[in-house]
């Protein structure tokens, strides 16, 4: 009964370490996501100079969803922060790998929509482990 116990108490702990990715690699990786993003660090310091046509995405983990001020956001990725949605690494990750099916899953909305053409086919844990790394 005590392995029992101990392997579900451990069942978490694998959970989040396979999730986690390589933070060097996401910052490497980010050139994809510069034609549309910048990262601006709180004090203002420009991190990665890129393209406005997205949300600059300093501060992104723990950040409420469509929360950027003065970015115009569609009405999908909105109603996902009104309904709570925060960043965490595992909701940027789903997120970047695709955005239209992670709207639809956190507003329930079958036509949600999203302006973010691009797919993160394979790395989006690495991504999300250097935004983290940012927050940190």
């Amino acid at each position: 009964m005590k392995t029992l116990v101990l392997a579900l108490c451990a069942l978490p702990l694998m959970g989040s370490a396979a999730f986690a990715g390589d933070a060097a690699v996401g910052e490497a990786d980010f050139k994809k996501c510069k034609a549309c993003h910048s990262v601006t660090a709180a004090d203002g310091t420009v991190i990665q100079k890129g393209g406005k046509t997205g949300p600059d995405l300093g501060g992104v983990i723990g950040r409420q969803v469509g929360s950027v001020e003065d970015f115009r956001y569609g009405d999908s990725i909105v109603a996902a922060g009104e309904a709570g949605a925060v960043w965490d690494e595992e909701s940027f990750a789903a997120y970047i790998t695709d955005p239209k099916a992670w709207l639809i899953e956190v507003t329930g909305d079958d036509g949600a929509k999203t302006k973010m053409t691009y797919k993160h086919k394979k790395g989006a844990e690495d991504m999300a482990a250097y935004f983290v790394s940012l927050s940190e």
